[in-house]
């Protein structure tokens, strides 16, 4: 199946926007992924012409860049979502070509109908008979809101801060960039989330390498613990196109610490208090003995993809290659495994552990050099 044409008006709820990797897993596109990863979860994306009201400098949905046509036709994640007839999609996801698939997570964008919007598509989700997770705009919510999507079927949400500091978050989110969002109000509508959902189905996104250290990113990780609720990890990847397009990532070697930190954390293993951090604020003691920090690298959970899980506590949410290039991969640089590192993976992550170069770089594919071999969180 291809995409629709893009010279007629397909807005949700009655269209939605998926990946191409996501497309790839209903079976409108073909392609496999590298190292023959699987995709749990479908991801869908509201669309409107106008597209979001936001205006994140690292998002390729962001309002300046999406000037000419919203959001459709762009790339976001690194690739291409192409639009779909909500009711094809159901219709595939219901299908046993699609037994894989366990989860579908609706990721909202900030626009005055997303509400209602999202109300709308969890209620025919349903017919698919898969778990619903949805990444909630909480500009644009309450926590009666929250009650209705929760008494309507949706198991887990998902708040994206992405900022470790009130002081990036304001940059790159709020005023710095003429944009909606408020620190605080993501911090409420997080408390609304878990008083609503609880503690296990509620979390939040944190991307690193916006701007923040080792240590600040370490300490909003401890602080949503006290909370109860759970962190999802990404690795920020200049979108072409967006205002820090031209900024690198974080350095592999900050990425895989603060990965293994966060995984220690949430077993309570350790916590902020107990870990030691340089000059630069660069971890280089995570407050656990040696055998204890072998044996956490070794079994490789840390650095899986973090996300929703199912019932039986299996992380349905492992969006493959959303956090690099499929050739950054072959390198050796996964930034979340989709799938249990093996033995060799785990020598070169040990090895990128006490890597202290923060200056990783890599420059914006063609969208066709990774066609097939990506998702979106």
């Amino acid at each position: 199946m291809k995409p629709h044409n893009q010279g007629t008006k397909q807005e949700c709820p009655d269209f939605l926007q998926t990946s191409t990797a996501g497309a790839l897993a209903l079976g409108f596109e073909k392609g496999s992924f590298y190292r023959d990863a699987r995709l749990y979860c479908l991801n869908l994306l509201l669309t409107y012409v106008d597209g979001c009201r936001a205006n994140c400098a690292f998002c390729g949905l962001g309002r300046e860049r999406a000037a000419s046509g919203g959001n459709q036709g762009k790339t976001f994640i690194r690739v291409h979502w192409p639009i779909y007839p909500t009711n094809d999609i159901v219709a595939a996801l219901s299908s046993p070509a699609c037994q894989e698939i366990k989860r579908a997570c609706i990721s909202m964008v900030t626009h005055p109908r997303a509400k209602a919007d999202t109300i709308d598509i969890v209620g025919r989700l349903k017919q698919a008979h898969k778990d619903i997770s949805v990444l909630i705009a909480p500009t644009l919510v309450d926590k009666p809101w929250l009650e209705t999507i929760h008494d309507g079927g949706v198991e887990k949400v998902g708040i994206a801060i992405d900022a470790s500091t009130e002081a990036i978050f304001e940059r790159l989110r709020g005023h710095g960039v003429q944009g909606p969002h408020s620190w605080n109000k993501y911090w409420e509508v997080l408390h609304d989330a878990i008083d609503v959902f609880g503690n296990v189905d509620t979390s939040i996104h944190l991307m690193i390498g916006i701007g923040e250290t080792e240590r600040e990113a370490v300490a909003v990780m401890q602080w949503v613990h006290a909370l109860g609720a759970d962190t999802h990890l990404f690795s920020f990847f200049p979108e072409a196109g967006s205002a820090m397009e031209h900024e690198p990532q974080p350095g592999i070697g900050k990425y895989r610490r603060i990965q293994l930190a966060r995984e220690s954390i949430h077993r309570e293993l350790t916590a902020f208090d107990r870990m030691t951090f340089n000059d630069k604020d660069q971890l280089v003691d995570f407050g656990m003995g040696t055998g204890q920090v072998t044996k956490l690298i070794e079994d490789g959970i840390a650095f899986l993809t973090q996300g929703c899980k199912n019932k039986q506590d299996f992380i349905t949410c492992n969006r493959p290659y959303s956090n690099n290039t499929p050739f950054q991969a072959a390198k050796g640089e996964m930034r979340n495994f989709p799938f249990p590192p093996d033995a060799r993976d785990i020598e070169l992550i040990k090895r990128q552990l006490t890597d202290y170069d923060d200056n990783s770089w890599i420059r914006p594919l063609d969208q066709a050099e990774d066609f097939l071999l990506d998702d979106a969180p």
